[in-house]
């Protein structure tokens, strides 16, 4: 097995300049670390042990928290239980066709409307709840608040922090000080635990570039901790954890710091590196990777620019750019239910009351209006 990899994964020039060999690049006792491909091993158990400690980071803390800030979830009226209707919604689809509502129809004995209030209903029971999402978004907004100041604290003192050319000056020889190996154990870690509940966290309307992003980040952590592209990946990863301070700043402030750094960074990784060594499979590779990362941060940053421009131009945003896939469907059509599978008697009768008067009020200024006409057109008496 090691034969193979040497032979097919481990060759040389995939991973190092050309002229530079794993022998080169070996660090005596005392002169510091070379990262190796063993080290990420320890990602996948920290993936889950992420992932417990999330389940009670949102039991204990974020839930008691959406209480008390006073986030609610709203409470929809519940689909009747009608097994051949439910067996399509889980084998075929939730959104049937009109030929598909003719036919179900047919078969339970429902008009076509019952069919699709019953399929609106049962859309909604599957709709994640506020709680939850706020629950997701304060787990990884705490991951990294906490990894952004970890990260700041390691490389405030390191050189290629404040100049990126030393990011290159030695390479591939440099030594990984133990603060950067666990900030990279750590990240890779986490977005490895991120890819694992994927299926099960809000799908948004974004999933695909979700899952694109994760897998390209994780396959980035890796190759460079693997490469030793480990002083510009902790810039990387650093400008990469401040995207998630909007909450800090003003949307057009941050989003703009956000790409500007991250434009200085891939002008490093294709540009300035060249200085010290020539083009190899690892280049093309690396800087590939942080491509598909800025295209899909620029895809993101114009998602929220444009809810910035709704807000402030058009005077509201209906719903988050963002949102959850579903959160357009019949949502005007359902009312929220009180108690039980249906509204009460009580909210219907006061509905149907309300458009009676409604209606009696324009039938009495109709009539006023009409009587007024007739009035005016008649001789004055003498």
């Amino acid at each position: 097995m090691e034969a193979l990899l040497n032979e097919y994964i481990w060759q040389e020039e995939y991973w190092l300049p050309p002229g530079i060999h794993w022998q080169d690049i070996e660090m005596k006792e005392g002169k510091g670390r070379f990262p190796l491909p063993r080290d990420l091993i320890y990602t996948l158990p920290l993936a889950f042990a992420f992932i417990a400690l999330r389940y009670v980071f949102e039991r204990l803390i974020a839930v008691p928290l959406s209480k008390y800030l006073g986030v609610k979830d709203r409470i929809w009226i519940r689909a009747a239980s009608i097994p051949k209707l439910e067996t399509f919604y889980k084998q075929n689809s939730r959104q049937p066709s009109q030929s598909e509502v003719v036919s179900l129809g047919k078969q339970c004995g429902l008009s076509q409307k019952k069919i699709q209030t019953w399929f609106r209903h049962r859309r909604n029971q599957d709709r994640p709840s506020n709680t939850k999402k706020f629950c997701e978004a304060s787990w990884r907004f705490v991951f990294y608040l906490v990894a952004f100041t970890a990260g700041i604290a390691s490389l405030i003192n390191t050189p290629w922090f404040w100049d990126h050319r030393e990011c290159w000056r030695g390479y591939p020889k440099q030594p990984v000080a133990m603060p950067h190996y666990w900030y990279y154990i750590l990240e890779l870690g986490f977005y490895l635990s991120l890819l694992l509940c994927v299926s099960v966290d809000v799908k948004r309307k974004d999933f695909k570039e979700q899952v694109i992003h994760h897998i390209a980040t994780i396959f980035l952590i890796g190759f460079s901790y693997c490469a030793n592209y480990v002083r510009v990946g902790t810039l990387v990863m650093l400008v990469h954890d401040s995207s998630d301070f909007l909450l800090e700043f003003p949307y057009y402030y941050n989003i703009k710091s956000f790409l500007e750094s991250g434009i200085k960074v891939i002008h490093t990784t294709l540009v300035v590196s060249l200085e010290f060594f020539e083009a190899f499979y690892g280049y093309y590779f690396f800087n590939t990777l942080l491509l598909v990362l800025q295209a899909l941060h620029i895809f993101w940053a114009y998602l929220i620019l444009r809810m910035v421009y709704k807000f402030m131009f058009l005077g509201k945003v209906e719903r988050d750019e963002r949102s959850d896939e579903e959160s357009e469907v019949d949502d005007e059509e359902e009312e929220p239910e009180e108690e039980g599978e249906e509204c009460s008697w009580e909210q219907r009768k006061g509905a149907i009351n309300s458009k009676l008067a409604s209606l009696a009020n324009n039938c009495v200024l109709n009539n006023l209006t009409n009587q007024r006409t007739i009035n005016s057109r008649l001789p004055k008496a003498r």
